[in-house]
C-alpha cells in the first residue's frame, strides 16, 4: 500500500512538471535580440572577459560565510522546541555552538577572515 502511494506520488509529480514545462515552451512569448546574449551586471555594461582570476581569499571568505550561515540555520528548529528538550537539549546546543565558535576561531587564526 505504501509503495503504491509512493510511486503514484512520484509519477503524478513528474507528469505535472512535464505538462507545465511543455505548456511553458508552447505558450511563452519569444523575442530574439543580440542584447539578450550579453552579460548584465547591475545595469553597468561589462568590460573584458568573464574568465578572470580572483584571489583565493574571496572564495574562502564566501565559503566560510555560507558554512556559518547554514550552521546558524540549525538553531531555528532548536529555538522552536527549546522548552520541550529540557537540560539535555541545552547541553547539546551548547556543544554545537562551542564547535561553531571553535571553527570560527580556527579560521580567524589561519587568517581566512583577513580582507586584503
Amino acid at each position: 500500500m505504501n509503495f503504491t502511494l509512493f510511486v503514484t506520488t512520484i509519477v503524478t509529480g513528474l507528469a505535472f512538471v512535464g505538462v507545465v514545462t511543455v505548456l511553458a515552451n508552447l505558450l511563452a512569448p519569444r523575442s530574439f535580440n543580440a542584447q539578450k546574449d550579453e552579460a548584465f551586471e547591475c545595469g553597468i555594461p561589462t568590460r573584458g572577459g568573464a574568465w578572470m582570476q580572483f584571489r583565493i581569499g574571496y572564495y574562502l571568505f564566501a565559503i566560510l560565510f555560507l558554512m556559518f550561515d547554514v550552521e546558524t540555520m540549525f538553531l531555528f528548529p532548536w529555538a522552536v522546541v527549546m522548552k520541550s528538550l529540557g537540560l539535555m537539549g541545552l547541553v547539546v546546543v551548547g556543544f554545537f555552538l562551542f564547535v561553531l565558535v571553535l571553527g570560527l576561531a580556527y579560521a580567524w587564526r589561519k587568517g581566512a577572515l583577513k580582507w586584503e
